[in-house]
């Protein structure tokens, strides 16, 4: 898959990195709930929001 569908910020590296290792060792059901949550549709964020940061 080459689509972003789910990201979070965070306001320190520590905090994101500690997520993404809660986020690795959870159960795929539990990962596809929470991209889910957020995009329902599965659509590319990195089109719809993130390549318009600057």
């Amino acid at each position: 898959m080459s689509k972003l569908v789910y990201y979070q910020a965070y306001p320190t590296i520590w905090m994101a990195i500690a997520e993404e290792k809660r986020i690795k060792v959870g159960s795929r059901k539990a990962k596809l709930a929470l991209i889910e949550s957020m995009n329902t549709a599965w659509k590319d964020l990195w089109e719809i929001d993130v390549c318009n940061w600057h």
